[in-house]
């Protein structure tokens, strides 16, 4: 017999709210500049995506009816944009955003149809696999290093937890057990 989660109650609260444009748009601002940031720490990462300056790229995630399009600007970061086309679509498959955070909380990609440039593909999967926001440093530059350190290594003690907990979770649900 499989067992509901106590908090199923909140998926269907939250999966019934759109919340207004203005919010979304601000949102994904938000968001391009937060990855930006993490890809001026990474002078290799900013020549690979100058190579392939003014390619388009789409991320779709059609259950929240989320739409961003990027483009690779000549300096190696992006810049948000309007178009038609794409040269490389990533579609989000995952139907539910309580899944997707449990699956990046294990530490798994998401999974995404890839639909287009094969090169910029790579590119993009290259990006992922290899380039990481430095949290800690960023910290430091705020409240000193050694405040930093203590508590980069309490949010990683935390972050451990929460995977311990999810992976335990997972297995038993998957396999139809109580969780």
């Amino acid at each position: 017999m499989a067992t509901q989660s106590p908090f199923s109650w909140a998926a269907q609260a939250v999966a019934g709210l759109q919340p207004p444009a203005w919010v979304v748009d601000e949102t994904l601002n938000r968001l391009v500049l937060f990855l930006n940031h993490v890809l001026m720490s990474e002078p290799e990462a900013m020549q690979r995506l100058a190579r392939q300056k003014g390619q388009r790229i789409e991320l779709l995630w059609q259950k929240l009816q989320l739409q961003l399009q990027l483009q690779a600007t000549p300096a190696g970061l992006f810049e948000r944009g309007r178009f038609e086309g794409f040269d490389l679509r990533l579609t989000v498959t995952e139907e539910s955003p309580l899944d997707l955070l449990s699956a990046l909380a294990r530490g798994d990609k998401p999974r995404v149809r890839i639909e287009g440039d094969v090169q910029l593909a790579a590119e993009v999967n290259w990006l992922i696999d290899n380039v990481r926001w430095d949290a800690e440093e960023d910290l430091a530059r705020l409240i000193g290093d050694a405040p930093a350190h203590t508590l980069a290594g309490l949010g990683r003690q935390a972050l451990a937890a929460i995977r311990g907990f999810v992976a335990s979770k997972v297995p038993a649900a998957a396999a139809g057990g109580p969780a």
